[in-house]
């Protein structure tokens, strides 16, 4: 087993929607799809708008393209990456991914750019069940 790592995964949420709320929900079930494999080897996803979005919800804005969301979607991923161990940074354009990245690197947290980079991805834990 691999010592469990908190994975922040960045990618597209917004970038590229114009703001359709259908193409922003393809693009978190694109980001939710890495959960699974990186739980299943020992680690612990985290991705910034599972934080975010509940925040401005219960501080009354109504998505993600309100104007209270400057101060919390960005905010909210560089405060992860205070408690983050490493970055899986998905394919596709996002200014906020990339800024994730920079982030990263800058502190020394690694980044992986593809899922089997991961270490123990692929590898199913003792006791691990598959769904």
């Amino acid at each position: 087993m691999t010592t469990s790592l908190m994975i922040l995964i960045a990618g597209p949420y917004a970038s590229g929607t114009g703001g359709d709320p259908a193409l922003m929900r393809r693009n978190l079930d694109r980001l939710e799809e890495a959960a699974w494999p990186l739980f299943e080897a020992g680690h612990l996803p985290m991705i910034g708008e599972w934080v975010a979005l509940p925040v401005l919800a219960s501080a009354g804005a109504s998505g993600p393209d309100h104007p209270l969301a400057a101060q919390v979607m960005y905010p909210t991923a560089a405060r992860l990456l205070e408690r983050c161990d490493a970055v899986l940074r998905l394919p596709g354009e996002s200014r906020g991914a990339d800024q994730d990245v920079a982030i990263a690197r800058e502190r020394g947290i690694p980044v992986y750019t593809d899922i089997s980079e991961v270490p123990g991805v692929g590898v199913r834990p003792a006791g691990a069940v598959t769904p």
